[in-house]
């Protein structure tokens, strides 16, 4: 891949505050720079980069020009969909189906507040077409397309000024002929116009989730190519002549024709990546003790929580854009993570009942906190933690950025007085608040789904991270949290150990009570030939080595909703093929829901291949070997100041990141002032550094 002697390779993860970028190399040396997001996404990965060039004593160009492999994630999409600037798309549907978009799944978080405005759908009804023509659920053909009115149609959508078309005909998972035949049309009328096709998609039975995914990845395909063909074109001109790849929601990387093809795997693909990097540094670290990890990644705008279970990365397809029910469900596979509106940029406000509330509004990057200096005047969690000294005005990103106390202390002053409380009351008020929106958070993925956090090991990232990750981790139970010294940048870092991963589906019923072989292992067969060209595709391209894991989404009879299994091979031969199916989803259901029905029957509805390509191999097993062997030595602080812990000041000490030798212990009250990140170790809580120069705090 790339330039076998090329050095670096460079990982970006472009947030909605900031873009933080990931230098490694050979040796798994880590350097991190940091820079606000800019409107032009290379203006702020440029920025950070020349911060790490200049760490290295070189120039931009050089580095780019000695870097094998660039891997690029964005919240492009995931921002283009809440604020409704994707393309200008058509929906055509069924005839007879056209509010599939309209009524979603039903539901609703608060079943008895009246006041709440019904959801517009994703694509305006005006905008939505039915086509006559019919599949029947065991793919026949029930009433055959009608061409002329789909022509029909089409010269509407030229004439409407569409920029992309989502096509989600009935039963099209059992037979895609009808959905072909209009992408062939939308060729010939609309030619230029992408569209996506759902039994291509996202063949699943669920009508709506298989809807949603296609009319969002149809909506982002001009956007989205648009920008990653531009973000391409940047780099090659800055110097870069490596290997592009763009990580996606499934925590993995894919090449840049790859994701154009399918943009909806670039949705949350940013935040996929922080349970990668976790998950490696904490094998490297040896911490785990074969626990689970909790993964807690706390940026300017959102705090995400994911977990790696049993050793592996936990994927869902619940992943909402927006409130849950009101929001937009990409009802595609994607790392389990679960989001909420709280993070440094945070704002902080009383309710008509006096009760402080923090977010989920944010000051984002401009103006951004009113510490920043650029015109922010709403308190925010950032303001509360410098406010409290926490923060360091002088050494803010390293130094290049100084932040405004004065204008932090404006900012609280009004809500202080709005409280009836002292400036460093109100501030320690509302980092304890935001806490608390992150514990609730981290329970929702946790004791609501069997996990008891008290057996975890948390591990935590993003540039806010460090503030409360103690108090949060005391509040949790749990013994220990790791924080990585790249934890300012932590899903940018795990873009340094990220392999290809891509999945592919089939939708095919099945029930354990009397089984189809053919029908099942015709399935697995469409799938794992999927898989294997795909393969080859990846070998052209100098990716040799592959291997393939195979899934069924299966539920109980009767049962609504499906869990994940792993299947033990890619083919169904005896009936112990098939008990085995059932073993493993008691177990799964067991482990998540506390209850199992041994015997009962399992209904098994779409089968999965999850291929992987080990592109992240070398910089995992650099990491492991970068352990330093040193122990020992004395840990001088470069300064004191105070710091407001538990209703009163107390002198803390201020430590350089990396100053501290390994193996080096010490008890709180201190703080770890890092270039990209700040960690505050509370009194009672005490602070060692790992073999690899992580922090391990013990609460």
């Amino acid at each position: 891949m790339g330039n076998a002697k090329a050095p670096f390779r460079i990982t970006v993860d472009t947030g909605g505050t900031f873009t933080d970028v990931v230098v490694g190399d050979a040796d798994g040396q880590l350097l991190i720079g940091k820079a606000p997001t800019r409107e032009q996404a290379f203006d702020g990965v440029k920025e950070a980069l020349e911060v790490v060039a200049a760490e290295l004593g070189t120039t931009l160009a050089e580095v780019l020009d000695q870097t094998s492999l660039f891997v690029y994630s964005t919240t492009r999409a995931t921002n283009a969909i809440l604020e409704g600037t994707t393309a200008r798309t058509a929906f055509l549907t069924t005839e007879g189906f056209p509010d599939t978009l309209v009524l979603r799944e039903g539901g609703k978080a608060n079943p008895f507040d009246l006041r709440q405005s019904y959801p517009e759908p994703y694509v305006p009804r005006h905008l939505t077409f039915e086509l006559p023509g019919r599949i029947g659920a065991e793919g026949d053909v029930v009433k055959p397309l009608d061409e002329a009115r789909t022509r029909e149609v089409l010269e509407t959508l030229g004439r409407r000024g569409v920029e992309a078309v989502a096509v989600s005909l009935i039963w099209s998972i059992a037979n895609g002929a009808h959905e072909r035949r209009v992408g062939e049309l939308i060729e010939e009328r609309l030619p230029g116009i992408p569209f996506s096709l759902s039994h291509e998609l996202n063949p699943i039975v669920r009508e709506y989730r298989r809807a949603s995914a296609t009319a969002i990845d149809a909506s982002l395909k001009p956007l989205m190519g648009a920008h990653l063909r531009q973000i391409e074109s940047d780099l090659r001109e800055a110097g870069f002549n490596g290997e592009l790849m763009v990580a996606t929601s499934l925590g993995g990387v894919l090449h840049l024709v790859d994701v154009a093809a399918r943009p909806i795997e670039t949705v949350r693909s940013g935040p996929s990546m922080a349970p990668v990097a976790c998950k490696v540094f904490a094998e490297a670290e040896a911490e785990s003790d074969g626990r689970d990890l909790i993964v807690c990644d706390t940026g300017g705008t959102s705090f995400d929580v994911s977990m790696v279970r049993g050793g592996a990365v936990t994927y869902s397809s619940e992943t909402w854009l927006g409130p849950r029910f009101t929001g937009h469900l990409t009802g595609a596979p994607s790392v389990d993570i679960r989001s909420i509106g709280s993070g440094g940029g945070s704002i902080a406000w009383v309710d008509p009942g006096g009760l402080l509330r923090v977010g989920p509004q944010s000051a984002g990057a401009d103006p951004g906190p009113a510490c920043y200096g650029r015109g922010g005047e709403l308190p925010t969690v950032s303001d509360a933690a410098l406010v409290l000294g926490y923060l360091d005005p002088e050494t803010f990103l390293g130094g290049r950025m100084n932040l405004d106390v004065e204008a932090a202390e404006r900012a609280l002053t009004g809500l202080a007085e709005e409280l009836g409380l002292g400036l460093p009351e109100t501030a320690a008020a509302v980092l304890s608040i935001a806490n608390q929106h992150m514990v609730g958070a981290i329970q929702d993925i946790t004791v609501n789904e069997g996990v008891d956090p008290r057996q975890t090991l948390v591990v935590a990232g993003g540039g806010a991270a460090g503030l409360g990750v103690v108090p949060i981790v005391k509040e949790l139970g749990a013994r220990n949290v790791l924080i990585p010294r790249a934890a300012g940048a932590l899903s940018a870092t795990g873009g340094q150990f990220s392999d290809v991963v891509a999945e592919f589906s089939a939708s095919q019923p099945a029930d354990t009570g009397h089984w189809d072989f053919e029908a099942v292992n015709g399935a697995l067969e469409r799938v794992r030939s999927r898989a294997r060209e795909f393969g080859e595709q990846l070998g052209e391209k100098g990716i040799a080595e592959t291997s393939v894991d195979y899934f069924v989404d299966a539920r109980y009879a009767y049962q609504v909703w499906e869990l994940e299994i792993p299947l033990a091979g890619d083919r169904f031969e005896t009936p112990e093929d098939v008990t085995g199916v059932n073993d493993a989803f008691d177990a799964t259901h067991h482990r998540v829901f506390a209850v199992s029905e041994p015997g009962a029957r399992v209904e098994c509805l779409t089968w999965k291949a999850r291929l992987r390509a080990p592109v992240g191999r070398e910089a995992i097993e650099a990491t492991a070997r970068s352990a330093s062997s040193a122990a020992g030595g004395e840990a001088n602080p470069r300064t004191s100041r105070s710091a407001f812990f538990d209703g009163a000041w107390h002198d803390t000490d201020i430590y350089m990141g990396g100053s501290i030798p390994t193996g080096a212990e010490l008890t709180g009250p201190l703080i770890i002032e890092e270039a990209t990140s700040t960690l505050v170790v509370p009194p009672g809580a005490a602070l060692r550094v790992t073999p690899l120069g992580n922090y391990m705090v013990e609460v």
